[in-house]
């Protein structure tokens, strides 16, 4: 069998050779499929296909002639056709294996930066061979047929996808069952994330730990090393919409925290990604923007962290406060640190915001602010968080500040802790005056834990 080195260009008629003995193996295994006793004869015709798909594989690599003439023969229909024929044949030979592999690799290099080769791909292998390849049990056909789509898929593809959700989870899926593989992992946070329209259907379909899932990888989307760009705004805008809309409906079923036998439920866990995903959202501008702005979000969380602090009370559930530290090897609980990120919001959504500065103190949220800066292993750094949020509280707001200093007066906030948070009351004549005593107001990707 020839094998073309790199960019090298090969005649026409190689290719058609070639396409000719894959089509006559293409009718050994449909025979092997009608009768599986003929299976156990198929070794030299797997071998022939592999050998076939190795030169196709190789011709293709940086040579957009060969990818022409190879798809102009209509050799992408005939190895698709032929790659769903293996799913019929009842064996695990690795020939098999070896050979669908190769075929997966000719189809992802065969539309490899060419845009018409990509599309006949597409048009063949959508969605029944996606399906196929993504729920295989062998690792490399999940991976390339991954591959392939990351390569193929485009913003009109979306469409299709919207259409047959079931390939679109696959793809999640695979990720859940080879987070080490890149290929999902790619297909999601570069394509399906820049398709609002997607991205709402599949979280409507999915379940609560798909939901996880898909949402550990949004965030890793916006905190990732490359920023969001000026493209990426607009969409991520619209996932704001989704994940503020799903956590003001559903937030108060965290409290089934508060049973232990509720400790591991998948609905709770999809809820406190929920509340990372905002707090990571809040930490950009534009989204920060729009979310201080959401009808019902600062008043639900604020409403969520005083019902956690009165389940708080109560040493028998998961949000008791646990003021020791604990071992390393301890399991931490699913609630650890949902405090801190209520706080953590809180304080995000008040920055330069006097609307819900005020807001926060119509709804008597700074004295339970406040009343949160006893340690608690459950939620590290929540006596920070508290900081922060009191100083985006209190910018520019002599109202707030007001309400802090005739506390303290009153003995209803702690001068001790109020100088551990950098703050002191002083009396100017007949006035209180809060004064910070250390540096201004940040949003939480300027604070000082992160």
């Amino acid at each position: 069998m020839w094998y073309p080195t790199t960019g090298e260009t090969a005649p026409r008629s190689i290719f058609q050779r070639v396409l000719g003995i894959l089509k006559k193996s293409s009718h050994d295994i449909e025979l092997a499929c009608r009768d599986p006793s003929q299976t156990e004869h198929l070794a030299s015709s797997l071998q022939l296909i592999t050998e076939c798909f190795r030169c196709l594989r190789n011709a293709c690599v940086e040579c957009s002639l060969n990818q022409d003439s190879i798809r102009n023969l209509d050799t992408i229909s005939v190895a698709v056709d032929l790659l769903l024929l293996f799913r019929e044949l009842q064996t695990e030979q690795e020939s098999l294996l070896t050979a669908f592999r190769c075929g997966l690799q000719f189809l992802g290099n065969v539309a490899s930066r060419n845009e018409e080769s990509q599309t006949v791909v597409w048009a063949h292998a959508f969605p029944e061979l996606f399906f196929t390849c993504l729920n295989h049990h062998d690792k490399k056909i999940v991976a390339y047929s991954a591959m392939i789509m990351f390569t193929t898929l485009n913003l009109e593809r979306m469409t299709e996808l919207r259409e047959n959700l079931n390939v679109a989870i696959g793809v999640l899926e695979a990720h859940q069952t080879q987070p080490e593989s890149e290929w999902p992992f790619l297909v999601i946070t570069d394509h399906f994330l820049k398709s609002p329209e997607l991205v709402k259907a599949m979280y409507a379909k999915l379940s609560n730990q798909e939901r996880v899932t898909f949402l550990d990888l949004m965030i890793t989307k916006i905190v990732g090393e490359d920023p969001l760009t000026k493209d990426d705004i607009p969409v991520f805008l619209s996932h704001a919409e989704l994940v503020a809309g799903a956590f003001v409906d559903d937030c108060r079923n965290v409290l089934k925290l508060t049973s232990e036998h509720h400790s591991e439920d998948e609905e709770v866990l999809a809820i406190i990604r929920l509340l990372d995903v905002l707090c990571e959202m809040t930490a950009n501008s534009d989204l920060l923007t729009y979310l201080q702005g959401f009808p019902g979000l600062l008043e639900r969380v604020i409403d969520l962290l005083r019902l956690v602090q009165v389940a708080g009370k109560d040493t028998a559930n998961l949000f008791a406060t646990t003021g020791c530290i604990r071992a390393e090897s301890d399991v931490s609980s699913v609630a650890d640190g949902f405090k801190s990120h209520l706080i953590r919001l809180i304080g995000n959504l008040c920055y330069k915001n006097k609307e819900n500065q005020d807001k926060v103190n119509e709804l008597d949220g700074i004295p339970l602010i406040l009343d949160n800066c006893s340690i608690d292993d459950s939620n590290p750094f929540l006596t920070q968080w508290v900081v922060y949020a009191v100083r985006n509280l209190t910018e520019g707001n002599s109202q707030n500040q007001d309400l802090i200093a005739k506390m303290e007066e009153q003995g209803l906030a702690d001068a001790s802790v109020l100088k551990k948070m950098g703050f002191e009351v002083e009396k100017q004549g007949e006035k209180l005056i809060l004064k910070s005593t250390s540096e201004a107001p940040r949003r939480h990707k300027e604070a000082a834990c992160t």
